[in-house]
């Protein structure tokens, strides 16, 4: 989802900043997208490199990354659909997950939204590397914060080759993958800020609208925070 509805609405993903309040997250698609693992590889011990493997077709942004940075030799990119023959000279297969915690830096490029890999990248060893995110889910991208979470690049990936020679000249990136590990965003913190965005949707509608969705926004509110919201007598028990 990378729009706002116009009515309060459970959505995987919504826009960050502005007016989303209608965007009710919840963690859906939670097998493709919350996938976390367990990396047995030291920080130190990795190569100082790049690693992405993705699907670039129909997404101009990754063309953009590709075009610019395929033949590097700071970075090992690849195109692993096998239903895409646009760009034969890119193509790579695919390799686990596992196989990339061998390098030290993993891009998190966005795609239809947010970018699938961000999650299981900060379980790791390796450090994230993305402009800032445009798109959110329930993990929350939009407050994670600029080198301290992740390595930043800018939108047209400009600095993405003095940004990593800065973090492998200078060693910092151990206090970023020690921020990561430490203070992920939490789901106690999410649920807060659900149950925030839950109740100012209400606040916000007028009285005959929020009526209508008081019976879904409390069927949501109940999902992420546990907590049951009072719903007008009207509505309660109703269709």
């Amino acid at each position: 989802m990378t729009h706002v509805p116009d009515v309060p609405s459970i959505v995987k993903s919504r826009p960050v900043g502005g007016d989303n309040a209608c965007s009710v997250l919840l963690n859906l698609d939670k097998n493709r997208h919350f996938c976390f693992l367990h990396d047995r590889i030291r920080f130190e011990d990795k190569t100082d490199r790049l690693i992405f493997r993705a699907y670039i077709s129909h997404k101009p942004h990754r063309i953009r990354f590709f075009e610019r940075y395929f033949d590097h030799p700071m970075c090992d990119l690849g195109e692993c659909d096998p239903a895409c023959h646009d760009y034969p000279a890119w193509h790579k297969p695919k390799i686990s997950f596992y196989a990339q915690l061998r390098y030290k830096f993993i891009l998190a490029l966005e795609g239809n939204d947010v970018a699938t890999n961000l999650k299981w990248i900060m379980s790791s060893n390796s450090i994230a590397v993305m402009p800032r995110p445009r798109y959110e889910t329930w993990f929350m991208e939009g407050r994670l914060i600029p080198d301290y979470h992740y390595i930043a690049i800018r939108d047209d990936y400009s600095d993405l080759e003095e940004r990593l020679q800065y973090y492998i000249d200078r060693r910092p990136c151990q206090r970023i993958y020690t921020s990561v590990r430490r203070q992920p965003p939490r789901e106690a913190d999410i649920a807060a800020d659900a149950r925030q965005i839950l109740l100012g949707d209400r606040s916000r509608l007028p009285l005959a609208r929020r009526e209508r969705y008081a019976a879904p926004l409390a069927v949501a509110a109940a999902a992420v925070t546990g907590v049951r919201l009072r719903m007008p007598a009207r509505v309660r028990g109703g269709t």
